[in-house]
């Protein structure tokens, strides 16, 4: 069963909601895969979500659900087979991207310092050198690489480097920030604090943030809501509200959220969601 609230038939939307709350509305978007061998591939189908301002929504799911295909097409990197994506007209502002992506994989161009690896993410912008020179200072302060900007990737940390990733992708100032297994990549104790970092990051931003990610302690930590994902076709299997969390977005670190017994409950929740459909992604595997 699907858990969500609704609103004119869009789930994930409070009934006392306004147009003004919503970045991002995606009704009935499905993915198709046309390979060169072999029949059509649908990777995803039927969904329907909202992305609201200000918050970050976790995206949960099986491998092969289409969570990365799903982000990459709200980032306009791929497009959809059916269905409709609308922004909220009154969010459009010059000097920002619609949407900027952080990938799982290490993106920072080695032949390129920090400064100018953010830099680099601004290129598409009509911004003139000052305001471009002002928004690598900030977002590294931001990010706590202020000291760095004249280091290459190679003199740098894995955790390290991801925060100049976020950084490049804050600097454009999106008003979605899609982030794709982030801090996959990373080691149990760097992503513990980089969780964290992230956090209090967008806390003191007030990012709205789109979140795929494998790991259910880490959605609960991080977002504000939780989609699960069905098993291919894709689709929105549940959602869930993390309401426990003192002091709002920011306010309490990673490893202090895990002693909530709440933060405990809702993780086997999630799990108990995702479980029937990871025993399906495996057997669809077994028998192709």
């Amino acid at each position: 069963m699907t858990v969500v609230d609704h609103i004119s038939g869009v789930p994930g939307v409070s009934r006392h909601a306004t147009p003004d709350d919503i970045a991002l509305t995606m009704e009935d978007v499905s993915k198709i895969f046309l390979p060169k061998r072999g029949g059509a591939v649908l990777a995803m189908t039927d969904v329907s979500l909202t992305v609201r301002r200000n918050e970050v929504l976790a995206i949960l799911g099986p491998s092969g659900c289409g969570k990365s295909t799903l982000l990459r097409i709200i980032g306009g990197l791929d497009t959809q087979s059916e269905g409709t994506i609308r922004w909220t007209e009154s969010q459009q502002e010059s000097g920002r991207l619609d949407a900027a992506t952080v990938f799982q994989q290490d993106s920072t161009l080695p032949w390129l310092t920090v400064a100018q690896n953010i830099r680099l993410g601004l290129s598409g912008l009509r911004l003139g050198k000052a305001e471009r020179d002002e928004r690598v200072e900030r977002y590294t302060k931001l990010v706590g690489l202020h000291a760095f900007l004249s280091a290459y990737p190679h003199e740098l940390s894995g955790g390290m480097r991801q925060r100049v990733a976020i950084a490049r992708a804050l600097a454009s100032e999106p008003r979605l920030l899609l982030m794709d297994e982030p801090l996959a990549a990373l080691d149990a104790q760097t992503r513990i604090v980089m969780q964290s970092e992230l956090s209090t990051l967008w806390g003191r931003t007030g990012s709205t943030v789109v979140y795929v990610t494998h790991d259910i302690e880490e959605a609960v930590t991080l977002a504000d809501r939780i989609v699960v994902m069905s098993a291919r076709p894709g689709r929105v299997k549940s959602e869930r509200t993390v309401d426990f969390r003192p002091g709002g977005r920011g306010e309490a670190d990673p490893v202090s959220l895990r002693a909530i017994p709440d933060f405990g409950r809702l993780a086997a929740e999630l799990w108990a969601d995702l479980a029937e459909e990871v025993g399906q992604a495996l057997s669809a595997k077994e028998t192709s």
